[in-house]
């Protein structure tokens, strides 16, 4: 219903006048060109060859535009009504991933290959709805060349994207994805899981109150989780490390120990203690195994190594919370 209501103050691209159409594809162009060479921006830095191709991508949209120019300044003189793809109803939207500063290469490739398969349905669809053989003709040519920019970034990509570099690009946004969300992510659950065993668990034993050991559970949870993120953020801004932004290292870093360590401090909200705690040493296994199996994915630890390091750690901590609630 709402999309619908939206609807009314737009056009039907089938009511659209020829001078109509000839400035939506020109926006269309500009808008096109814009994005690539945005692309371009924020990709040159870290992946200089897939901005090379977004450049020569751009250049090809701007001189689209200009032949639109010529024929709507031949045809309807040099005002160009202002008519953009949100103001025609039912028309492609995209999603501005270019806005973000940092995005997937990947992605921006994927996107770029769906503008040049839009324009060329736009230019298909265009060149049907007009009579004027001049305009028909060059919304024609429009088409294959949209059909051509295909063939040509797919020439792009084999030509400036070889196989090596592709494979360096994605090796260094695999890289850069692990040390700003997977590592400080996994640091943060393991201090989560890890860390807060003891303190919930000595609780549990010391008092055998469910609701007692909840309040604590949450704050060890919380407590970690605002002191690893805060120092996950001041102890390294990314610069030299290349560890990315030291936000989003933090909010990773605190939101995964707060996690780590509510896992097993939620099930104490049962009120029967013996289930809560039987649940909760079930959460804590399968935690240990969770981090066991990123460690070995992501951070390319041996599988023994990692059992090493965090099952039998984690068991010694459990054990020494027991140990002391129990005393």
């Amino acid at each position: 219903m709402l999309s619908r209501l939206m609807n009314l103050n737009k056009r039907n691209f089938k009511q659209l006048s020829e001078q109509e159409i000839l400035a939506l594809a020109i926006s269309n162009e500009e808008d096109d060109g814009r994005i690539y060479q945005t692309y371009a921006e924020n990709l040159r830095a870290e992946y200089p060859d897939t901005a090379k191709m977004f450049d020569e991508m751009a250049q090809e949209e701007n001189e689209h535009r200009r032949w639109l120019i010529d024929v709507h300044r031949e045809k309807f003189g040099d005002v160009i009504p202002l008519i953009r793809r949100e103001h025609v109803a039912g028309f492609f939207t995209r999603k501005p991933e270019w806005l973000a500063k940092t995005h997937g290469v990947e992605k921006a490739r994927k996107q770029a290959a769906d503008m040049e398969a839009q324009a060329y349905r736009f230019y298909l669809a265009a060149a049907k709805q007009c009579a004027d053989a001049s305009v028909r003709k060059l919304l024609g040519d429009l088409a294959e060349a949209e059909a051509g920019h295909m063939a040509l970034a797919s020439d792009a990509h084999k030509r400036i994207l070889t196989d090596e570099v592709v494979e360096t690009e994605d090796a260094k946004e695999k890289r850069d994805f692990v040390l700003t969300y997977v590592q400080p992510g996994l640091a943060g659950l393991m201090d989560g899981s890890v860390s807060t065993l003891a303190p919930i668990f000595a609780t549990a034993f010391a008092t055998q109150d469910t609701w007692t050991t909840f309040l604590v559970g949450i704050a060890a949870s919380l407590g970690a989780g605002i002191s690893m993120g805060f120092t996950e953020v001041a102890s390294d801004d990314g610069v030299i490390s290349g560890r990315g932004s030291p936000i989003k290292r933090g909010l990773a870093t605190g939101i995964m120990t707060t996690i780590g360590g509510l896992g097993h401090a939620l099930p104490y909200l049962i009120p029967d203690f013996w289930i809560a705690t039987y649940l909760a040493i079930a959460i804590v296994f399968v935690e240990l195994w969770a981090i066991t199996w990123i460690q070995n994915r992501f951070m390319e630890t041996p599988w023994g190594k990692a059992i090493f390091q965090v099952v039998l750690g984690g068991a010694l901590v459990f054990g020494v919370g027991v140990l002391i609630g129990t005393g």
